[in-house]
């Protein structure tokens, strides 16, 4: 059975960017995780480091800081929500360079390259993927008592909720991304919302 990953090691695969996976370390660092299975080596220049779908389930197990306290203003999709701070002056460039980002990790990712439906990474991380092809569509999430998208994890396997104002825009732009999405009213509250899973074929 393999060791686990040292200290170091483990820090390197928690400051991994959010979206893409891309890790930056010492070159035995990098080395070590692609042993371990938790990256692995981008074959065209400048061969990057990437983490695996192991990497991102260690990654996604350890305690996160909150938004507010993360150095630098590390990337992260909004999910909508009072609990979120309002965007900076660089947000719409930030979006812009995350979902480029994404679509180049389904590239690589992906089995035939295919850039127009989700890959693994986004099946592991659904409430984020489908905020940030939201987010970089234009749509506002909801923000400090403004009208806008909220994404939500489900019970069922691979899907999502999405609420808001506008639920068939947000289902044209969910399934331009690649995800299949279906309007429902809840028995409860009879709150109408999409359910939207990410594209296999």
């Amino acid at each position: 059975m393999a060791r686990p990953p040292t200290a170091a090691q483990r820090r390197v695969i928690e400051a991994a960017d959010p979206e893409t996976g891309r890790l930056r370390g010492t070159d035995a660092q990098l080395a070590a995780l692609v042993r371990h299975g938790l990256a692995f080596r981008h074959p065209r220049p400048p061969h990057d480091h990437f983490l695996t779908p192991a990497g991102h389930r260690l990654r996604e197990a350890e305690p996160e800081p909150a938004p507010a306290a993360e150095p630098g203003g590390v990337f992260a999709a909004r999910v909508g929500g009072g609990e979120e701070a309002p965007p900076g002056p660089s947000r719409a460039r930030e979006v812009r360079e995350a979902w480029q980002g994404l679509l180049e990790l389904r590239r690589m990712t992906n089995p035939d390259s295919a850039t127009d439906r989700p890959c693994g990474w986004e099946r592991t991380h659904l409430v984020r993927a489908a905020a940030l092809a939201l987010e970089s569509a234009g749509h506002q999430p909801e923000s400090g008592g403004i009208p806008g998208y909220r994404v939500r994890a489900t019970p069922q396997p691979e899907a999502v909720a999405v609420y808001g104002p506008a639920l068939q825009p947000y289902a044209a732009t969910l399934e331009a991304a690649g995800w299949q999405c279906g309007e429902y009213t809840e028995a409860r509250t009879r709150a109408r919302h999409l359910l939207a899973s990410p594209r296999r074929v």
